[in-house]
């Protein structure tokens, strides 16, 4: 069974490429581009203002050069998963790694040794016979010590996306303790992004594919009033079961008010750089260009742009006149790239020479780059060609960086 989930999970990226083969979970050519627009989310916007620019963000510290990147390795920290697809590790001090094997189960990684039984297994609850369904996101409640409970993105058997919370006691999360926060329906088995994660804010902010298919052909990426296509994000911690961030962009009209960034195709994986409050987003592009979108602290109701564009290149139709469009900082064809880019983390770990790159990959080529903010631009270099099938990074409390391959094993960047 697990072998031919593998095998499912490799094809099914492949296939989003646009291809006859399959893709892995993010999915890379079937539907199209993101886009987005920046709104400050210090106002209280009905509706947010259309304008078309790159967003403008902090530059990291430290970033200025890439250290050469042979004088490091990619080294292995534990094998023998199932698909692993999301590595995530509660800041409570105890060194612990999570890791989600797509089929439904959370496993925990201690000591270098998986502990037995899974942390939670909900694969009677999960349809992972997709390409990219299945149990695709996890997050820790930001004071996880006082409240014990993770958030968690799966695809249910009817196809559909959940949002649910759990309640942990030492090393398991009960699963009778499910709390649903929110169902959104998929059209299609594709695109159903998956990434959790709490921001600097304490808001907890997840994304969402466009539905699927190829090319977004609901137009649910430009839609606001439904969740696909978008990054959301809501207040954990009151309400019930969550209430809506006063300056959330579409508060108070215009759009769903969970809304906080929309016009994305796939993102998959996206993470902030803590130092900074930037939110940076691997969108996975259609069938020609990935992209990396770059979000200032504190910004929201920013318009990546799909479908009417693919990364910066028109993709389908004519948008109307005065709408704003953020591009993205950097993009790569699938020429030279692989087919789907794999949003990674800002180093900031013991490594200094590392601080302040980007990491992100792709999962058909293996290939990972570094992204720098200089006083010349940004600018993007390969690093590293692992011959992986990426699903995901992963980043400890420390600051250090980790990739999961989808064959099993997750590895930790080294000196």
């Amino acid at each position: 069974m697990k072998r031919a989930l593998a095998f499912l999970l490799v094809t099914f990226l492949t296939a989003c490429a646009g291809q006859s083969t399959t893709a892995m979970l993010p999915s890379t050519p079937p539907p199209a581009p993101v886009t987005e627009t920046s709104v400050p989310l210090t106002a209280t916007l009905t509706n947010p203002p259309v304008t078309v620019t790159v967003a403008p963000t902090t530059a990291p510290p430290n970033a200025s050069i890439f250290p050469n990147p042979s004088n490091y390795h990619w080294t292995p920290v534990i094998s023998g998963m199932a698909s692993p697809v999301d590595i995530q590790f509660p800041d409570d001090g105890s060194g612990r790694m999570f890791v989600i094997e797509q089929d439904g189960r959370i496993r925990i990684i201690e000591n270098g040794q998986m502990l037995d039984p899974p942390f939670l297994d909900i694969i009677s609850k999960v349809d992972s016979q997709g390409n990219e369904q299945g149990l695709l996101g996890l997050a820790f409640h930001p004071n996880f010590k006082q409240n014990p409970y993770v958030y968690v993105n799966y695809i249910d058997v009817n196809g559909n996306t959940v949002i649910a919370r759990f309640t942990v006691n030492g090393n398991i999360a009960d699963p009778n303790s499910e709390k649903d926060l929110l169902h959104v329906q998929q059209p299609f088995s594709n695109h159903n992004g998956g990434q959790m994660v709490f921001g600097p804010d304490g808001y907890l902010y997840m994304g969402l594919g466009d539905g699927g298919s190829q090319g977004d052909p609901h137009g649910n990426g430009q839609n606001k009033n439904v969740l696909l296509g978008k990054i959301l994000r809501i207040d954990v911690n009151h309400g019930d079961p969550y209430s809506i961030p006063a300056n959330n962009p579409f508060a108070n009209g215009g759009g769903r008010p969970e809304i906080w960034a929309y016009g994305l195709r796939n993102p998959w994986r996206f993470s902030f750089d803590i130092p900074t409050g930037s939110l940076y987003i691997g969108d996975v592009g259609q069938d020609t260009w990935e992209e990396v979108d770059v979000v200032p602290a504190n910004a929201g109701g920013l318009n990546f742009g799909w479908n009417y564009y693919e990364g910066m290149h028109p993709y389908a139709g004519q948008p109307p006149a005065g709408m704003n469009f953020t591009f993205p900082v950097t993009e790569y064809s699938h020429t030279v790239g692989g087919c789907a880019i794999i949003g990674g983390h800002v180093y900031r770990g013991a490594m200094t020479e590392w601080q302040g790159v980007y990491f992100y990959g792709d999962e058909c080529s293996g290939k990972i780059w570094g992204l720098i903010r200089s006083n010349n631009g940004w600018q993007s270099q390969l690093l590293y060609e692992t011959g992986a099938n990426i699903t995901t990074f992963g980043q400890d409390p420390s600051g250090e960086i980790y990739f999961a391959d989808r064959r099993g094993t997750i590895y930790r960047l080294t000196k």
